[in-house]
This record gives structure tokens, sequence and C-alpha cells, in this order.
């Protein structure tokens, strides 16, 4: 089932069975945990994730579900819709056009992570569990990282339409890296991320307070988002933070096995398999 429309926009979706459920109907197990994995901005999509966290989580015995955001990867470029409160809004569409019910925990990572606090804060049945990697969601650093992607994705958006970077690299014969820029350049110049993004705000910390389900913020030590980590501490009822020694802003791609270790043993469900210590450094 690898296209889905919902919210009025079609997704790309991955759904992956752990191998002992595979066949099996989703209610005579409902013990099994749903994983839903929410992925960054622009040059990303849900591979980042494929080939990282889903396969280890799936095989230790949880459901997984992968989707490409709202103009990214394989799903709808559409001109407009690019908010976080749009993003969560796409997200809790996606589970119901998928007939997932129960609560799932979402993993976001970066940018995702944004998302899927928004999804927490207004969608609180439809979360069992919120996992933030390297996300920072509340405060001036919030503010401060908005900012700052803002402007990167601005400088780029210029960069694409001006220079026609994706044509010049199509003509060297770097055709992988043509269909990124070319991607990149549709999105940025194509559709409203840019103004979304301007007009976004990072969540408060009356939000952050109304967040029920447990909360687990992952941090690289040297990463500018690890501030991020104090507010979760500060403002989350139920939070626990991890931070990930020599790291910055690359934590699920080089930490992929202790940060897999911190999930499987942080999802309270008999089904999962049990994993060896982490190497984070609690906070």
């Amino acid at each position: 089932m690898p296209a889905i429309t919902a919210n009025g926009a079609r997704f790309h979706v991955q759904q992956l069975e752990p191998p002992a459920a595979s066949g099996a109907p989703r209610l005579s197990e409902p013990d099994i945990p749903t994983v839903v994995f929410v992925h960054g901005l622009v040059t990303d999509n849900l591979s980042s994730f494929y080939y990282t966290l889903a396969g280890p989580v799936v095989s230790a015995g949880a459901r997984g579900v992968l989707y490409d955001l709202r103009g990214h990867g394989k799903s709808e470029r559409t001109p407009r819709g690019y908010t976080t409160v749009g993003g969560a809004d796409d997200l809790v569409a996606l589970l119901d056009a998928l007939g997932i019910t129960e609560p799932v925990y979402l993993v976001g990572n970066s940018y995702g992570g944004l998302v899927a606090a928004r999804t927490a804060v207004s969608a609180p049945d439809r979360v069992a569990g919120l996992v933030l990697v390297e996300a920072n969601c509340a405060g001036s650093g919030a503010t401060a990282w908005l900012e700052n992607m803002l402007n990167t994705l601005t400088v780029a958006a210029l960069s694409l339409e001006y220079e026609e970077t994706g044509q010049r690299l199509k003509a060297a014969g770097q055709r992988k890296m043509a269909r990124m820029a070319m991607a990149a350049d549709s999105l940025l110049n194509g559709t409203s991320i840019i103004d979304d993004l301007s007009a976004e705000r990072p969540l408060d910390s009356s939000e952050l307070s109304r967040i029920e389900c447990p909360v687990l913020g992952v941090y690289g030590e040297e990463s500018e988002l690890v501030g991020g980590a104090q507010d979760l501490v500060k403002y989350v009822p139920d939070c626990r933070v991890e931070i990930m020694p020599g790291l910055a802003h690359t934590v699920l791609r080089e930490a992929t096995e202790p940060l897999r270790d911190l999930i499987l043993n942080w999802i309270p469900s008999p089904s999962l398999s049990p994993v060896g210590a982490s190497a984070g450094v609690a906070a």
C-alpha cells in the first residue's frame, strides 16, 4: 500500500510488519506497538529512517509506518500546507486512512520532531509516546533554530532558481544530485513552504505541559539544539532525556544502534525483544 490519500494530498507510505506478526490480523495482537517515523525538511524523506531505525525496530517486534511528508520524497507536492499544524493534521488523517485507531509511538527527527510534538498536543488520544531526536520544540532556542532554517532555505531557494543548479548538475552527468536539486527547487520555489516556515512558531510552555504521553528526547552533546532538552525536562510532565556524547545534529545517522536501543527499552511493550543498554548520558 505505497500511496494513500489523506487530508487532500497523496502520500507515499511504507508499512512494515514484525516477522512474528506477518499475515496476522491487527486486532489479534493488540500488544504490538505501532511506531510512526517522521523525517525532516526538504532533502529528507522516509529513507532516512528506512535504512537506519525502522528495520531494527520492526525486527524487534513493533509495527512500523514510514511516510514522506507532504511535498517530500514521493508524496504529492501540493502548492500549500507546510506548517507543522498542517503536518500534524496530515499525520492524523494518514492514520485514519490506514485504519490505525490505537495510539501510536511517534519518532520525529529534526523538524519532524516538531511535527510529531505538535501532533501530541493537538491529538493526544492518538499518541502513546513521543521520541524527539534532535528537535528543539520550545523557547528561544527553538525560535532561533526556526529562523536559521528559514534563512538557510531562502538562500538555497535563490541559488537553485537563479543558478539553475539542477540543470548544471544534470549537464555534468551527476544525475542523482541533479534529481535532488530539482526536487528541492520545486519544493522551495514552487510551494508555500518558505512562507509557512516564516510564520511558524515553536510550542510554548503551556503546550509542552499539556503533552500527556511519555516523551524521550535524544540530543547530540555537541548539537546547537541540545539546549532544547532543558525545556522538555522543565515542562513536559513525563519526560526522559538522553545526551549522546561527541555528536552534533547527526544522532540518527551516527548513533543508530544506541538510539535503537534507547527506543526499544523505552517503549513498554511485552512484544519487543530486549536489547543492550544504551550509550547515552541522562540529562
